[in-house]
């Protein structure tokens, strides 16, 4: 996104510099409210009542590109988020990211995406909450850092602090095969899934959010923040691919049969 979830290398100058990100990439579309209800979507076109398109602005100076719906697009059921040099903003590159007009609360937040390679870039899915929205930032992070898929970064933030990260290791390179991330969001419990497995629970309450959020997913690329996405290397266009995402509510009966909500406990 557009916030980040600055590595263990990143300052508390960093961590200021993601909540800045995070209150850009909201403003248009501060004014919406809450409707929390279980979905899923697979991308057979791309719903805008439910997904607002970042366009015409980016998060600051660690991003080295401007969120252009000319770089979201469906295609064979497939979310495409692109990254290619294109003018955009006051960024010489441009980048893709939409975001649910709605927030939502306790439950399963799914998706299923191939990332890009390369260092330097980001491909993210992520919920996030914060000021503009007139609430604390809060965020539930997954990332992929294209300097080596071979991984995913989990990590949260709860009013605006971080420092949570968890590098989590992949059976399946992450450019090259589609992975399936995970988390269950509870009172009191936070849990990361990846193809199914839970690989990390957070208990510790200060260190889970409280606050309905919105579902981000975004493609991203970084000049500056080296010492954690690399140093960043534009070798040509790139995509990041979606084929589902869902949100089952707490409660709610699970909504296809490969989603951790099935088997919860």
């Amino acid at each position: 996104m557009s916030k980040n979830s600055f590595a263990r290398s990143g300052s508390v100058l960093l961590a200021a510099i993601a909540l800045a990100a995070n209150v850009s990439s909201s403003q248009a579309v501060a004014q919406d409210k809450p409707a929390g209800a279980s979905f899923v979507e697979e991308f057979d076109r791309l719903d805008t009542s439910r997904w607002y398109v970042s366009d015409g602005w980016s998060n600051g100076a660690h991003q080295n590109c401007a969120w252009s719906k000319k770089q979201v697009r469906v295609d064979g059921g497939k979310l495409q988020l692109g990254f290619e040099a294109a003018a955009a903003a006051d960024r010489k590159f441009a980048c893709g990211e939409i975001q649910t007009r709605a927030r939502f609360g306790h439950g399963t937040y799914e998706v299923r995406m191939k990332a890009a390679e390369g260092s330097g870039f980001n491909s993210a899915f992520f919920t996030y909450i914060g000021p503009t929205d007139k609430k604390p930032h809060d965020e539930i992070d997954f990332e992929v850092l294209g300097k080596n898929p071979r991984q995913v970064q989990v990590n949260q933030y709860v009013g605006a602090k971080g420092g949570n990260e968890k590098l989590v290791d992949l059976d399946k390179k992450a450019d090259a095969a589609f992975n399936d991330f995970a988390f269950i969001w509870e009172e009191g419990r936070l849990r990361y899934f990846v193809n199914s497995k839970l690989v990390h629970e957070v208990t510790d309450p200060r260190k889970i959010p409280s606050n309905p959020q919105k579902i981000f997913l975004s493609f991203w690329g970084s000049d500056t923040l080296k010492d954690w996405m690399g140093a960043f290397s534009y070798q040509g266009p790139r995509t990041m691919e979606v084929e589902r995402v869902a949100f089952t509510a707490q409660g709610d009966d699970c909504q296809f049969p490969k989603s951790v909500a099935c088997k919860l406990d």
